[in-house]
């Protein structure tokens, strides 16, 4: 959790929440064009549901505070948990305001007419299903190409280096004139590490 150096204008206060993932530890520009008073840091994954400061956040807001947050996927961890966030908050006369997206939902009493609540909460819900849609092939993509590396013996990690019985042959290969594609293809290497092992001759 950390404080932002300029404090917000206005009558409730400006609230940052950031999540950052194992691989992403960097949040500095996620809400860096927003003065805020507060901001509440989780490092998680999307799906993690361990998030300590968003549960620390949505106990610390008040009536008449502004949440920012960078993306849609920052807050949730799927369209339902999105929804589910987004309905607390704003029943409690807190306004949610997504950069990325650019869309702000307020409060009922906070003046915005029908017809804009309406279509803020169906923008929210389309691009929640999309993420959620967007992610779900990912995965499958992920799946396919682990599954086809597997059939092509690819998925192994690195492969153990030659024995010296395999670099003397190797050699021998070589010098009978046998194509370094295929001296590669036949001890499933790389043609860049079938020079390396002729040039340690």
């Amino acid at each position: 959790m950390r404080t932002a150096k300029t404090t917000a204008s206005g009558g409730g206060k400006h609230i940052g929440y950031v999540r950052v993932s194992s691989v992403d530890q960097n949040d500095a520009r996620q809400l860096d064009s927003v003065a805020l008073d507060k901001t509440f840091t989780d490092k998680a994954s999307g799906k993690d549901t361990n998030r300590p400061q968003l549960k620390a956040m949505l106990e610390f807001v008040r009536e008449g505070d502004r949440i920012f947050v960078h993306s849609m996927d920052r807050l949730s961890r799927s369209l339902r948990d999105l929804q589910d966030v987004v309905e607390q908050l704003t029943a409690k006369g807190i306004t949610v305001v997504f950069l990325k997206e650019n869309l702000t939902f307020e409060p009922p009493a906070a003046g915005t007419d029908a017809h804009q609540t309406a279509y803020s909460t169906l923008m929210l819900q389309l691009l929640g299903a999309v993420g959620q849609f967007e992610r779900a092939l990912i995965k499958e993509r992920q799946r396919e190409g682990i599954a086809i590396a597997k059939t092509k013996k690819l998925y192994k990690g690195r492969k153990p280096a030659l024995n010296p019985v395999e670099i003397s042959k190797l050699h021998e290969m070589a010098d009978k004139g046998i194509a370094k594609t295929e001296i590669a293809r036949i001890f499933n290497l790389s043609r860049a590490s079938v020079y390396v092992y002729l040039n340690k001759a």
